[in-house]
Parts: C-alpha cells; sequence; structure tokens
C-alpha cells in the first residue's frame, strides 16, 4: 500500500471538505464517494420540484452516480478509506 489510509470518520470529514474518498478495494473498480450538496440535483414529478437534501453519492463502476450511499457496518469500522485526489 502506497499511499496513506484512514478511518471512516477521517473519511466523512474529507467528504464535508468537498473531498472524494474510497475503500481501499474499491480502487481498482474506478468507484467513490461525494457528498451531493442541494442545488445539485432536484426531484420533479407531478406532485412538483423538490430540491434534494444533502447526501452522500456514489460513483458507480458503469459510470453513473447513485444519490444516497449508506454506509455499512464493515464500511464504518473500517480503517482503509483514502482520499481521491484531495490533500488536506
Amino acid at each position: 500500500m502506497d499511499h496513506q489510509t484512514m478511518s471512516f470518520g477521517d473519511a466523512l470529514d474529507v467528504l464535508k471538505r468537498g473531498g472524494r474518498v474510497a475503500r481501499d478495494g474499491w480502487n481498482g473498480s474506478g468507484m467513490w464517494l461525494v457528498l451531493i450538496k442541494p442545488g445539485n440535483a432536484m426531484h420533479t414529478s407531478a406532485a412538483g420540484a423538490f430540491d434534494m437534501q444533502p447526501c452522500v453519492g456514489l460513483k458507480t463502476t458503469r459510470n453513473t452516480m447513485q444519490p444516497g450511499w449508506v454506509p455499512s457496518t464493515a464500511d464504518m469500522l473500517a480503517d482503509d478509506w483514502t482520499a481521491i485526489g484531495w490533500s488536506a
């Protein structure tokens, strides 16, 4: 491992500051997380248009963004999180 890893708490801090993070095992898949802020997405339907609340989005292996990513217990307890293209 030639890069610095961190806890989930530290990874969450990177997200809050506008960075991207991934688990060490995800890096080969091109998956990462980012904080999606209000104004970047909106729900529209016959019921109206509604701004989204802030949420964590997962960039998938299919090059789509999946909003509303929820960490598993293993994700929260892992110490193999890495910042992508980010320096503190």
